[in-house]
């Protein structure tokens, strides 16, 4: 199963907390292209936009951190990222949008950074 809790994965080397997050990553854009086939208002969009919810929620708490690794800058970057994943999600949650796409774009995009 997946690690949800950010501090489980601090506790192991950076190659396999990349890694982690790398798959947690990929397991999310499978939720959403299964979410984009069923449609916004599908059991599967619901799965989908929790995950990636919570993912981007367990990512923007460690970005935010002072002790985080990353540069300053890069991790800014990445919660103004993250910020905008958590409210895309949320527009299709309430069936404002469906860019599963989008979302499942800017997903792979990090995830293959992580490689």
């Amino acid at each position: 199963m997946y690690k949800f809790y950010y501090n489980e994965v601090l506790d192991e080397n950076p190659r396999e907390a990349r890694e982690n997050e790398r798959t947690a990553l990929e397991r999310s854009i499978e939720l959403l292209q299964l979410a984009e086939k069923a449609g916004p208002q599908s059991r599967e969009a619901v799965d989908a936009i929790y995950f990636v919810r919570k993912l981007w929620g367990i990512f923007i708490e460690d970005l935010a951190k002072a002790e985080n690794g990353l540069p300053p800058k890069l991790r800014a970057d990445l919660v103004s990222v993250g910020l905008w994943v958590m409210r895309e999600a949320e527009e299709i949650r309430q069936g404002r949008s469906s860019n599963f796409v989008g979302l499942i774009d800017v997903s792979r995009t990090i995830s293959e950074g992580l490689r």
